[in-house]
């Protein structure tokens, strides 16, 4: 009998092996094979490739054994894609965990930048991109996290959900629309989220691990002031530019009043552990008796004074129609992020109550923003634990800290749909380097690597622990 030589029988039985056996065996090769893919392709709103996206990381899976039936790609538009994969647990009775990330990037133009931003790059410890940072790492690790899963036979107690929406950085649409039409694919005990909390560094010391439990609401408001106008070699005092520019005036010295919620308080105080002794005694008082000069003092940094209250900016002019003629139009919008103890109306009273003009007509733009509150998410034991356990094992030097966000994510509208959710980005950078949304968007090579190998084993232990709703 003959004998088939080994080189040709190996050959013929890696044709055999499931492509999860084939993929890299050190975890770091794929999570960088993923994210350098995902990078490759423009997912800008102008550009509308998300559906390529969901595409490509729907086939990773399937390659790796996920059956068809788990791993669906919808389309809340014809231009979008987005992707809802499950790997099934053995407990049926016991909710999921959701796992969150976008697949769609802010536009970036290759003038603007020192080289093409949709070419992956690797320079000086860094991986270079569009989206390395927001919030296609985000996607990479959770599906990274999935293939490894299943080639290692991991079988949760509860089902993991990953979803990929496609709009996060415009209008929050597509997970506003699985929310809607496909609710039981994406229902949860609670969400986890990429692109939300994150690692501070400095100096390369890592002193703090965000967790991202509320957020801001977004909202955008209108000054318009209107009057007759006529020709500019007749002026007369009533312009509306000039009754527009002194209600401006006016919001840009007024303040809202502080207000803290759970997670803002723990925010301050455990912030206060790696902060300067002054700034330190500032949290600490502001934290425990609302101290009305430590908050003035705070207030000078504006990340301090947006997570204490409600903000409102004015971002856009419009005025008059020629060169030589009094303008009959004036308006402004204003972007608010309101605090969630706040509401739209309460707001807009206020706003109307600074422009303390009866011509500067104030009104909540539709479609800037839902302004609907949110409560904050409940900082949950069963959650808390072995994030500060994980996190204490990995970044020894970082307090963990809840924190509401200044801006917005798709979180805010998993919690508005009853998803209690959290951010645990993982990804630690310098204090003041933050690059998304700019010009040379980064992530360290080591910190994407160590926050992937956090989801990995966070989200193994959060579906591992029996029961819950």
């Amino acid at each position: 009998m003959s004998r088939t030589p080994l080189s040709v029988l190996a050959l013929s039985l890696l044709f055999l092996v499931p492509l999860a056996a084939q993929a890299p065996a050190d975890p770091k090769l794929l999570e960088r094979e993923i994210l350098k893919e995902l990078i490759e392709v423009n997912t800008s709103d102008s550009a509308g490739h998300t559906g390529q996206t969901a595409e490509a990381m729907a086939k990773r899976l399937l390659d790796a054994g996920f059956p068809a039936a788990d791993v669906q790609i919808l389309h809340p538009t014809d231009r979008q894609g987005m992707l809802v994969a499950r790997l099934r647990g053995s407990a049926g009775t016991v909710k999921p965990i959701l796992l969150m990330a976008h697949l769609d990037v802010v536009d970036a133009r290759k003038e603007d930048w020192s080289f093409d931003p949709y070419v992956f790059r690797e320079q000086d410890g860094y991986y270079y991109g569009r989206g390395t940072n927001d919030n296609k790492a985000g996607a990479a690790m959770l599906v990274a996290n999935f293939i490894r899963y299943k080639r290692e036979g991991f079988v949760p107690k509860r089902d993991l959900i990953v979803v990929l929406t496609s709009d996060e950085e415009t209008s929050g649409g597509s997970i506003t629309y699985v929310l809607r039409e496909h609710r039981d694919l994406v229902d949860a005990v609670y969400a986890l989220n990429t692109d939300g909390g994150g690692g501070e560094l400095r100096n390369g010391k890592p002193t703090t691990f965000s967790v991202q439990a509320a957020e801001k609401v977004y909202a955008d408001f209108q000054f318009e002031v209107r009057n007759r106008g006529g020709h500019s070699s007749l002026p007369v005092p009533d312009n509306a530019i000039y009754r527009l520019s002194r209600g401006l005036a006016r919001l840009s010295t007024y303040t809202f009043p502080v207000r803290l919620t759970e997670v803002t308080r723990a925010y301050f105080d455990r912030s206060a552990r790696s902060q300067p002794a002054q700034i330190a005694a500032d949290m600490r008082a502001l934290a425990k008796t609302g101290s009305p000069a430590a908050a003035a003092r705070l207030s000078q940094e504006p990340y301090y004074n947006s997570v204490m209250r409600t903000t409102c900016v004015a971002t856009r002019l419009y005025g008059g129609h020629a060169n030589n003629a009094l303008p009959q139009l004036a308006q402004a919008n204003v972007n608010c992020r309101l605090h969630p103890d706040d509401s739209p109306d309460s707001v807009l009273a206020t706003l109307r109550r600074i422009a303390a003009d009866t011509a500067v007509h104030v009104t909540k733009l539709r479609g800037g923003g839902s302004g609907t509150a949110t409560p904050p998410s409940p900082l949950l034991p069963e959650l808390m634990t072995p994030v500060e356990e994980l996190a204490g094992r990995m970044w020894p030097t970082a307090s963990v800290v809840p924190e509401m966000s200044t801006g917005a994510t798709d979180g805010y509208y998993t919690r508005t749909a009853g998803i209690p959710t959290y951010g645990v980005a993982a990804l630690f950078e310098e204090v003041g380097d933050s690059r998304a949304h700019g010009r040379d968007e980064r992530v360290g090579v080591k910190a994407y690597h160590d926050a992937a190998a956090f989801w990995y084993q966070l989200v193994k232990t959060l579906a591992s622990a029996p029961g819950g709703v």
